[in-house]
């Protein structure tokens, strides 16, 4: 069993029935009293974010998790369907533990946190950026690249973001899938 010594950033842990993730932590040792653990825990269960404050020395159950890499085959009424990259295993899940479902083609790569000792997905993570095509847009206007105004645009996957006044139909970006921004024009 471990203790509040052993928290660090990304430590999955469990606590009240749920799974947390630690997202931030400070040790803090006041002039008068005893030490203590601020943390910022996020619920893989509701997806909020907690403040918890753990007294030194405290014992915490870590939960075993696993990131395994799938790759997006298909979406139907049953949810999203995944396939392990190296076992081939199928598996299904649903929209909400997904951190952006807008953005996932067919073939796409993501990783999995999986609870190892339940086999239980609890995150699907796409890369930090992926590559799409302008699929539709509003012409751009010659001179009008001066400023950074933007105007929308969709994307092959039918997903709405704002693009710089230069991009056009048919032309390749990269997307911040963290913020669901446009991030460059590929050059090809």
């Amino acid at each position: 069993m471990a203790t509040t010594a052993d928290i660090k950033k990304g430590l999955c842990i469990e606590m009240n029935g749920d799974l947390l993730s630690v997202v931030d932590f400070l040790h803090v040792k006041p002039g008068k009293g005893s030490a203590f653990v601020r943390t910022t825990l996020k619920s893989f269960k509701t997806g909020r974010s907690i403040d918890h404050t753990f007294p030194s020395g405290t014992k915490i159950d870590i939960a075993r998790i696993e990131r395994r890499p799938y790759t997006f085959s298909y979406k139907d009424d049953l949810g999203y369907h995944f396939m392990h990259s190296e076992t081939w295993e199928e598996v299904t899940i649903q929209e909400d533990i997904i951190n952006a479902p807008q953005f996932l083609m067919e073939g796409q790569a993501v990783e999995m946190i999986v609870h190892a000792d339940t086999e239980t997905p609890l995150s699907c993570e796409l890369p930090a950026f992926v590559e799409m095509t302008v699929t539709y847009t509003e012409p751009g206007v010659k001179g009008n690249t001066a400023t950074n105004a933007m105007k929308d645009a969709t994307v092959d996957t039918g997903a709405k973001i704002r693009v710089p006044l230069f991009i056009n139909e048919g032309e390749r970006i990269k997307v911040d899938t963290r913020t669901a921004e446009y991030s460059e024009r590929i050059k090809s």
